[in-house]
């Protein structure tokens, strides 16, 4: 039988760093556990532990391992993390509390046909690509107002705040000045437009999560720093 006490370590002590830095800061942020370098024992061992909040990159995977979830009894809130294709929104609509990567008109129109045919709102997030990076997803910085007013008028769709990634940098700080950027876009659309609730920014993961909330991140999202047999690799969305 296999021991899976490093993930209940790893996820304690993860936990109580984004608490206390989270004290600082002067807000809550939420702890999204990025699963998909885990295997679906590791899956349900971090489940076991209380994790409310788990997200998967890939459409297939969220669905199958949202089933698996609820099947052995829990009820975590699944979130989409990763890049999404009109034709694998069908995949999802059913299980995601949160799509954190709306990044155009066409990609919001059809999650919210889908939602309005399920009876339902869908939670989104829009994705900004704040370091313009031309092989990455996202709107651009000055696409993003735009964009989320067309997406407002979509009577199934609720937006919720802004996600962005960063580019991938030896260091951590190498990324601040992109989540300083996405949050003073996203205090500026809060004031003019609002979000729902208090709105909510997802910056952040395992090797950038405390500049992210240092930055103003409400949401993280970890993956390698949960899984021991991952540490040092980059797994995260």
């Amino acid at each position: 039988m296999r021991d899976f006490g490093y993930i209940r370590e790893n996820y304690l002590a993860l936990s109580l760093d984004i608490r206390e830095r989270a004290k600082k800061a002067g807000r809550e942020v939420t702890l999204v556990a990025v699963t998909k370098s885990a295997d679906d024992e590791e899956l349900l061992a971090l489940a076991e532990c209380g994790i409310s909040d788990i997200g998967e990159n890939r459409p297939g995977e969220l669905a199958r391992r949202g089933e698996l979830l609820f099947s052995q009894g829990y009820t975590p809130r699944l979130h989409e993390i990763g890049k999404l294709q009109r034709n694998k929104v069908k995949l999802i609509i059913d299980r995601a509390e949160l799509i954190h990567s709306v990044d155009t008109v066409q990609l919001g129109r059809e999650i919210s046909r889908l939602a309005a045919a399920r009876g339902r709102v869908q939670r989104v997030l829009i994705e900004v690509n704040s370091a313009r990076e031309p092989n990455k997803s996202g709107a651009l910085p000055e696409e993003v107002e735009a964009l989320m007013l067309e997406l407002r008028k979509m009577p199934s769709l609720s937006v919720c705040g802004l996600m962005t990634m960063g580019p991938l940098t030896p260091s951590p700080e190498d990324i601040r000045p992109y989540f300083r950027l996405t949050k003073e876009l996203f205090d500026r659309l809060s004031e003019k437009y609002g979000f729902e609730g208090e709105g909510i920014l997802s910056m952040g993961m395992s090797d950038s999560y405390a500049v992210a909330i240092e930055e103003g991140a409400t949401l993280v999202r970890v993956g390698s720093r949960l899984f021991e047999k991952t540490k040092g690799e980059n797994t995260d969305v």
